[in-house]
């Protein structure tokens, strides 16, 4: 079976992992303030901290941000449901623009039409399958109407935008390590941000709302990550610009391999430079249940992500949104496999037999 998503683990994190559990410290330690900083120094930002996973990344960061009750935040229906229970999890209503169609991210001009006809206190964009959103026009939106800006990173770990790492256009931004994205600590997620008050903000959080060492300033939460996740991914780093080389390679071919069909293939507008989380395309003249099970029925996993928009989930079916686009994009969507176990003979086979079954 070619697998939608296979991580990489190797010797080198075996025994990164054998020297912390010999060294006793395994819960929260200098593993991980050396994973802190290295992520940072990836993405270029000044300041990393080291999270449970990409939820409590997204919570932490909006809590230390200053939003809650009472907030707005503008954000995108078509995302893992993630990024909109954080803005819950906070107390802010999120509150939904539509998408743009040929990238599946926040579009910019809905997100200004939403805008105007809301009080919006923070945006959440989402660099959706590894693809980064027009960051431009969301930092000009942010800046004029004086709120804070997030980017939900989870999947573009080695996405670039304007030679730029993702991560550092906003106030902060949040990465998630789960083992199917482009690296993995287990289970983790990173806030990085330039802004320091909003570093320490989020490190009180994540750890009691700790000052000393049993003085707590604030209510906080335990969403530490622990030094055996941080141990795996150190390594993981080193190799991530190899993984994300990889996926692209392979998404490239699997496109030439698909140009003759016509499903719509990804794209990569300027100066956004995709990761590859996901290669994800439309199925609009077909049956998108058929094709999959087509695929299955010769060992290729495929998925949908997502079949439902956000604020069409039984727990958001209070929350109103005129998103038409993200709704059909729910209706369309397909992701095949491009990771990099996937070989080159792997992804022409994904090509050979989508193009036969639907020419």
């Amino acid at each position: 079976m070619t697998a939608i998503a296979q991580p990489i683990l190797g010797e080198a994190e075996i025994e990164r992992v054998s020297d912390v559990i010999q060294s006793g410290t395994i819960a929260d330690g200098p593993e991980v303030r050396d994973f802190e900083h290295e992520f940072a120094a990836y993405c270029d930002a000044a300041h990393g901290v080291a999270t449970s996973n990409g939820t409590t990344a997204l919570h932490a960061a909006l809590s230390g941000l200053g939003i809650g009750s009472g907030d707005r935040v503008l954000t995108t229906p078509f995302s893992f449901i993630a990024t909109a229970n954080a803005i819950r999890h906070v107390g802010a209503e999120p509150v939904f623009a539509d998408v743009d169609p040929t990238t599946y991210n926040l579009d910019p001009d809905s997100a200004r039409a939403v805008a105007a006809d809301a009080e919006i206190d923070a945006i959440v964009v989402v660099h959706l399958y590894g693809l980064p959103t027009e960051m431009d026009a969301f930092v000009d939106l942010a800046d004029e109407l004086e709120v804070a800006l997030v980017e939900d990173a989870a999947q573009a770990h080695g996405a670039t935008y304007d030679g730029r790492p993702v991560g550092t256009f906003g106030d902060a931004a949040c990465f998630s390590f789960y083992p199917t994205k482009n690296m993995t600590t287990g289970e983790g997620g990173i806030v990085v941000t330039d802004r320091a008050d909003v570093a320490e903000r989020v490190r009180q959080f994540i750890n009691h709302g700790r000052t000393g060492t049993y003085e707590h300033a604030t209510v906080g939460h335990n969403f530490r990550m622990t030094s055996l996740a941080a141990a795996i991914g150190r390594v993981q780093l080193e190799r991530l610009p190899g993984f994300v080389e990889r996926r692209r390679e392979n998404a490239t071919r699997l496109s030439a391999g698909l140009s003759d069909t016509d499903l719509v293939l990804p794209v990569e507008p300027p100066p956004a430079k995709h990761a590859f989380h996901q290669y994800t395309v439309r199925v609009r003249s077909h049956d998108r249940t058929r094709l999959a099970d087509h695929l299955a029925d010769h060992d290729i996993e495929s998925g949908v992500y997502y079949p439902t928009c956000i604020h069409g989930q039984p727990a958001y079916d209070e929350i109103d949104a005129d998103a038409p686009l993200a709704e059909q994009a729910a209706r369309d969507v397909l992701s095949l496999p491009v990771h990099p176990s996937v070989t080159d003979a792997g992804i022409d086979r994904i090509s050979t037999v989508i193009t036969r079954y639907l020419t």
